[in-house]
């Protein structure tokens, strides 16, 4: 049956670290998977360069995916929700957020821990965008990036190698 456990887990070390570092933005396209090479629910290999857009983050960042199930319905799905922060208000920035927050794009999360995954892989990421400007000078003058995703699949597993390489994900920063 394709939901009997094949493995157990033993307690791993504490050498793991939470967090992101950046986000990866991708112009939502319906048929990204047919562009990947799985192999054990992780993409090694893309048939063709992908674009990326690249967004620095520092501080506290979040993104967490919980499983819903319905035993009435028999489903089974993966809700996800980050909260992120972009600093420092810019007239290019906000035009950016803006489309970000008119489309759905599909998002690369890279992890404080050197991991990379996508979220939105198949219906794409709902981003909603706050503008703040604080009430103190030490207050966050900047964005705030609400993400939300629901997949039939938790968030996909990307080889590191593949970032930033002329084969695999080409990296678009800004300044």
């Amino acid at each position: 049956m394709a939901c009997d456990l094949t493995l157990g887990r033993l307690e791993p070390c504490k050498d793991s670290v939470g967090g992101y570092k950046a986000m990866y933005f991708i112009n939502y396209d319906n048929d990204i998977v047919s562009n990947f090479t799985l192999t054990a629910e992780e993409v090694t290999a893309l048939v063709a360069p992908t674009t990326c857009f690249k967004y620095e983050l520092k501080g506290v960042n979040s993104f967490d995916e919980i499983n819903e199930n319905s035993r009435e319905n028999g489903t089974s799905f993966w809700a996800g929700s980050g909260a992120f922060v972009f600093k420092k208000q810019s007239l290019v920035t906000q035009k950016e957020v803006k489309i970000l927050s008119y489309g759905r794009p599909q998002i690369i999360l890279e992890g404080n821990d050197g991991n990379f995954r996508m979220i939105g892989v198949d219906n794409g990421c709902e981003c909603v965008v706050s503008t703040t400007g604080g009430a103190a000078m030490g207050d966050l003058n900047g964005y705030n990036i609400t993400v939300t995703t629901a997949e039939n699949d938790m968030a996909t597993w990307i080889a590191a190698a593949l970032m930033d390489n002329a084969a695999g994900f080409v990296v678009t920063v800004g300044s």
